[in-house]
């Protein structure tokens, strides 16, 4: 069956907001708010350990009233790496055939931080744009890996999930695509093993999820 929608994952897909985060101080700081939390059973990923460690918490805290908090306190950090953000390989030149299809951004950044640092970038984000719509880091759907952010995308988009296709770079984008019923394409091919949709390039990813 043709896809009839396309969802992005953000970070180090479209844009490399990652590189230039001091997720290393985002964690001393929600240590200082928080001390000691039970690990969440996650995926490994090739983040470095500071990053992970706060998307975790993330994960951990859900339903817990710090919850809020410690994203505020992540999100200062996220904010402040937005002038050193660069887009990813192809995607400038690719980004406007995005238009073809109701297309989505699932992202673990704050939709305010995610919105503003596309938009830095030169990504449009809304009614007319190559982005319709984002979903972003919120206390009441569960993170990626779970599928949640993937399945209020589709609804928001009017597409079953099973017309969908995730673009992402990471085992966390895999594994929510997984359980939420999502086809996925994998950028680039070294994150993932060889039972996976892949690519070397965005502008690859996109071309394989419109079917050329």
């Amino acid at each position: 069956m043709p896809v009839r929608a396309i969802l992005l994952d953000l970070d180090r897909t479209l844009v490399d907001l990652q590189s230039s985060t001091d997720y290393a101080a985002a964690l001393a700081d929600v240590q200082a708010l928080v001390g000691r939390w039970d690990a969440a059973d996650v995926p490994d990923t090739d983040w470095t350990g500071p990053t992970q460690a706060c998307m975790s918490l993330l994960h951990s805290l859900l339903g817990d009233p710090r919850w809020h908090e410690v994203s505020a306190a992540i999100a200062v950090h996220e904010r402040a790496a937005i002038p050193q953000s660069v887009p990813m390989p192809t995607v400038p030149e690719t980004v406007e055939r995005l238009r073809a299809l109701p297309t989505a951004v699932v992202t673990l950044l704050p939709i305010e931080v995610a919105t503003d640092v596309l938009v830095a970038n030169g990504i449009g984000v809304g009614p007319g744009q190559p982005i319709d719509l984002v979903v972003g880091r919120d206390a009441a759907i569960r993170p990626k890996p779970e599928p949640d952010g993937l399945l209020a995308a589709c609804r928001r988009l009017g597409v079953p999930a099973q017309d969908a296709v995730m673009i992402g770079d990471s085992s966390w984008d895999a594994g929510a695509a997984d359980r939420a019923g999502v086809a996925f394409i994998g950028v680039p091919p070294a994150a993932f093993g060889p039972d996976r949709h892949t690519t070397e390039t965005f502008t690859d990813a996109v071309r394989l999820a419109m079917g050329e």
